[in-house]
């Protein structure tokens, strides 16, 4: 596109005067303006980490050991992807915004245990690293494994769907393997070098600057005093533990209600600073209508849609159903983002207004509309509906059908904006031939065709040489008679007798109407209709409608999606697949690390309630489930399983040292509550900015961040609540050995 403008700027200056170059429908500026937000993003997130482990570890050198592994990563990430052949584009940003958060959160939990160690029994920062690494290694591997379980399985699905799944997988799973070799190799070495003794008893924020010590050491105790709270609701849970399942059984029932009234749609409809209006006069329309209609469109946006239009440019006698001179198209440029950051000053907005402000207009059809998401799969946001004559009814009947249906869409709260997109029937002259007769007049079927197709249209003759130049010769009717239909009674085929017979003794004309454009889906008569969901409804819903309303049709009609519409109902049809797919790899490396068949299952029991809060964080917002909330529902699963990981790791360590059942589980999470606090904390807030994100690309930065940061509530607060009750289950129903159990109370 850069090549592409510079080439036309060097051009430009041999126009002439009052010839400028403009670029009606230009997507690059949104490209540009949504990869440089999420590089923003991208900084915001990775200050909102440092900030949060700064309040959690209260001294800058624990901290600074964390944040060194961001740019550490991110570089090999970006080395991978060129390495692959991928692209910094907003897809990787994406992923790389959501990968900061679950990246240092390995280095954390090293960084997290080895002051805990140094301040709980006194040892130095290389004996508490060794001892560290000995206790958290087995989670971290755990947390590789997880994460490479479920974004692995996104690399291999296919189509479109597959192709923006690939590169969050690609990117996540990129950085996950080499936060884990960091954790494990650089991080150690950090913090045997770089922190200070801490003497036994006393806290790491007491190491931190002096006049914000005071600070530091208020939050630790507040935090203590939270913990130890925490603590003894989660021995409450294991003194009644059917009460607690019997909560757990009910926020399962939740979720699933949640699951099916979730809407669902393909990809989020994004401001690309672009509208395309369609216009569509009645069939027989003139141009000079067809321009008058097109021109007060234009003053519309240049007039009253001022404050959100850059400037319009009109295309007469075409449209995206085709050349008719009854159509015409309108491309609105919008001011630039940061001028339109009002909600009635974006697309979607000034787009609905537009439509509504002609919907009234009897002589066109007027429908403004975004394109889509991605240019390549469609025209237009919304749906791609194709009505298909299966059973053979005829273009009649299938015309019928098309205004049936019209006609209940336009009575159906789900759908906004139905319209056809094709050339509507026209005027024609239709020549019946009666061929008994033309057999007995001796006529060839060949010598009928040829003759009306030479005089009314032309035929290719011979060649010959003038001048030293070869030229073709065609033979046609003279204007003045082939201008009328009655002019069809002057031609004469000749018959096999060499006799002329006049066309009037074995065919007659009559005035119809059809299309001039004959369509065909999967060899299938078919005419294409376009429309939108209504406010308050996904493209999901409004597909369903359409499918619901094509089943009232007569019988032999049915349909099919196309573009965005065909991907979405794809996509859908693969997300269970992919989620069941990662929960199976997940409990296989579970099991393969823990030498256990039982111990995976209490980790997978409390994945549900991880993701809770992510499907209630976009029901509030009227989000509904995409391609990019599966993404971030994946990252919330990641979360949820690696905080189970920790307090069954610690759990079960506990009691191999000799620790009661339960006192394992308690002690466990009394230990990592900090840990889990602060990867969760800085999961959530390095997506923040995504959730807050507006103009450019907002619609996918919207759908990751708020389902991340839902989830990363239910995923930090319920499965540590509940994890621990699971394990306690799951090892007295299917433990090898006695446990002997201390009182819970």
């Amino acid at each position: 596109a850069n090549a592409i403008k510079a080439k036309m700027a060097e051009l430009s200056r041999t126009f002439p005067p009052g010839v400028k170059v403009v670029y009606p429908y230009d997507t690059t500026p949104f490209v540009k303006v949504a990869i440089l937000e999420a590089v923003k993003a991208l900084v915001q997130a990775i200050v909102l980490v440092f900030l949060v482990m700064w309040l959690f570890m209260g001294n800058i050198r624990a901290t600074l050991i964390p944040t060194i592994a961001v740019p550490v990563v991110l570089l090999g990430t970006c080395g991978m992807l060129g390495a692959l052949g991928f692209s910094i584009n907003m897809l990787t940003m994406f992923a790389m915004v959501i990968a900061i958060g679950l990246l240092v959160d390995d280095t954390i939990v090293v960084v997290e245990n080895v002051e805990r160690l140094m301040s709980e029994e006194g040892l130095s920062p290389r004996e508490a690293t060794a001892k560290s690494m000995g206790q958290v290694t087995s989670a971290l591997i755990g947390f590789a494994l997880v994460l490479s379980a479920l974004f692995g399985p996104m690399a291999f699905f296919g189509g479109s769907t597959g192709i923006i799944y690939r590169q969050f997988s690609v990117t996540v799973v990129t950085s996950m393997v080499l936060s884990v070799l960091v954790a494990l190799i650089l991080t150690p070495v950090l913090c045997a070098n770089i922190l200070k003794p801490v003497a036994k008893g006393h806290e790491a924020a007491e190491g931190a600057i002096r006049f914000l010590r005071p600070f530091f050491l208020y939050f630790d105790r507040g935090f203590y005093r939270f913990r130890d709270g925490f603590v003894k609701l989660v021995s409450y849970g294991l003194a009644r533990k059917l009460r607690f399942v019997a909560v757990y059984l009910m926020l399962v029932a939740g979720l699933g209600w949640l699951v099916v009234r979730m809407p669902s749609s393909y990809l989020p409809d994004e401001d690309q600073g672009i509208l395309l209006t369609q216009i569509i006069l009645p069939t027989g329309s003139t141009m000079e209508q067809t321009n008058a209609v097109a021109e007060e469109v234009r003053q519309y946006f240049l007039q009253q849609e001022k404050d959100a239009v850059e400037s319009c440019m009109t295309i007469a006698g075409a449209g995206f159903s085709g050349r008719a001179q009854n159509n015409s198209m309108v491309f609105v440029k919008l001011r630039d983002w940061e001028q339109r950051d009002r909600a009635e000053l974006r697309a979607k907005a000034v787009a609905a207004r537009a439509t509504a402000r002609f919907a009234a207009k009897r002589e066109a059809i007027v429908a403004a509309f975004p394109p889509p998401a991605i240019a390549e799969l469609g025209t237009a946001q919304g749906f791609d509906f194709q009505l298909v004559d299966r059973g053979g009814a005829g273009h009649d009947a299938l015309m019928q059908a098309r205004n049936q249906l019209l006609g209940m869409t336009a009575q159906d709260p789900r759908v906004t904006k139905a319209r056809p997109n094709g050339m509507e029937d026209v005027p024609e002259y239709r020549v019946d031939v009666d061929w008994e007769k033309a057999g007995a007049l001796g006529l060839p079927v060949s010598s009928i065709h040829s003759t009306i197709s030479a005089a009314f249209g032309s035929a290719y003759v011979n060649d010959f040489i003038q001048s030293g130049r070869v030229k073709r010769v065609y033979v046609q009717a003279d204007a003045p008679y082939r201008m009328l239909p009655a002019d069809l009674e002057r031609l004469y085929v000749r018959n096999v007798s060499g006799e002329m017979v006049p066309y009037s003794a074995f065919a007659s004309g009559r005035w119809t109407t059809g299309s001039p454009r004959l369509e065909r889906f999967n060899s299938f008569p078919t005419v294409n209709l376009w429309g939108e969901a209504a406010a308050g409804c996904s493209s999901g819903e409004a597909m369903d409608a359409m499918e619901e309303l094509t089943a009232k049709l007569p019988r032999g009609f049915g349909y099919d999606w196309t573009g965005l519409s065909y991907q979405e109902r794809e996509a859908s049809a693969q997300t269970g697949l992919l989620y069941v797919v990662s929960l199976i790899i997940v409990f296989l490396f579970l099991a393969a690390l823990y030498g256990k068949w039982d111990i995976p299952i209490a980790v997978l029991l409390v994945l549900p309630l991880g993701v809770i809060g992510g499907f209630v964080a976009s029901s509030l917002r009227g989000l509904p489930s995409d391609i990019y909330f599966q993404i971030g529902l994946l990252t919330t699963l990641g979360l949820a399983t690696k905080n189970a990981i920790l307090i069954v790791q610690f759990a079960m360590s506990g009691v191999e040292q000799g620790e009661g059942l339960i006192d394992a589980s308690l002690n466990a999470v009394r230990l990592r509550l900090r840990a889990i606090c602060m990867t969760s904390l800085t999961t959530g807030l390095s997506v923040l900015p995504l959730a807050l994100a507006v103009g450019a690309g907002a619609g996918a930065m919207q759908a990751i961040g708020t389902v991340v940061l839902g989830g990363m509530v239910t995923g930090t607060i319920l499965v540590v609540m509940f994890v621990p009750l699971f394990y306690v289950i799951i090892e007295k129903a299917f433990g090898r050995q006695r446990h002997t159990e201390s009182s819970a109370a």
